[in-house]
């Protein structure tokens, strides 16, 4: 295998060491707690899990943790309430809605109602567009985690090809942007571009997410390029009955014997995404309060 891995696991967790330190000079020079509030409807089996993976890891990094579960069929109007009373807190810095919400809830209009100086998960039309414009706001967590594991394989990367596969508005298009914005030239693709194969040859840094398992062949992949792989597909394990398994978006096996650097699935970018929302949490109590931002955890 010619690439080296890049172990998110491992990064991620030195990205909430730096949050933990500091959160602690926080308390200690200011008396402030970052605080963050998940809002979790219903009781759909894998929220409650990232949900609880989310308390765990923000009260081991010292911020104040503020839980709030409504039942699933919690009108609008009383969600919003909730929403508007956790905007007005000060001890709340951060605010996340965890998703799927049921039906008769719009995710778009509960996105809308959080203050965008509050929206960690960087979803707002607001963070959207200071970040297309090049001004500072909240990034959402994913990208921001990728340009992290990326800044730290390649450091500087300007006028470096970048091609993102993948248009949407949670990963797609603020990954772009963020590489835009370290000068790469990039190159959006998705299912309508033609010849898509050759349009990834041409990348020194390939961003896989449009959720197709093992889409991206090794012959596909410029060699020497990075591969940053942020697909993730839950297949029947083929050696392990009543198992699963997880598959990225490239073809693990074939890339790593073209590129120079390739994150895994598991243990690649899953794990950057609560250590992001960690760092976009201390980020907001930064600048609510006026404060120099933390070094290495924002965009």
């Amino acid at each position: 295998m010619a690439a080296s891995i890049i172990d998110g696991k491992a990064f991620a967790a030195t990205v909430r060491d730096k949050v933990a330190s500091h959160v602690a000079r926080l308390k200690e020079e200011h008396n402030i707690t970052p605080g963050l509030a998940v809002v979790l409807v219903g009781e759909d089996p894998a929220s409650e899990v990232y949900v609880a993976a989310k308390h765990k890891n923000t009260v081991a990094a010292g911020m104040a943790s503020f839980e709030h579960k409504l039942p699933a069929d919690v009108s609008e109007e009383e969600l919003f309430a909730l929403i508007d009373q956790l905007n007005a807190d000060p001890k709340v810095h951060g605010i996340l809605c965890q998703f799927p919400v049921p039906d008769h809830l719009n995710e778009r209009r509960v996105v809308a109602r959080i203050d965008p100086s509050k929206d960690v998960d960087g979803l707002s039309v607001v963070n959207a567009g200071l970040l297309a414009s090049g001004e500072k706001g909240l990034v959402s967590c994913t990208p921001l985690g990728c340009l992290m594991l990326l800044r730290n394989q390649l450091g500087n990367m300007s006028g470096k090809n970048a091609v993102v596969i993948g248009r949407s508005n949670l990963f797609g298009k603020p990954m772009a942007q963020l590489l835009l914005q370290e000068s790469c030239t990039v190159t959006i693709a998705h299912s309508r571009t033609q010849d898509l194969e050759a349009v990834c040859r041409r990348a020194d840094i390939l961003v896989a997410a449009v959720g197709r398992a093992e889409m991206v062949k090794g012959d596909w992949v410029k060699p020497g390029a990075t591969v940053i792989d942020v697909g993730i597909t839950r297949i029947p394990h083929p050696e392990k009955p009543g198992k699963s398994k997880l598959l990225g978006d490239v073809d693990f096996a074939e890339a790593a014997e073209v590129a120079s650097a390739i994150t895994p699935v598991p243990g690649g970018v899953g794990p950057m995404t609560i250590a992001c929302l960690l760092a976009n949490t201390v980020t907001a109590c930064c600048r609510a309060n006026g404060l120099a931002e933390p070094e290495g955890l924002t965009a």
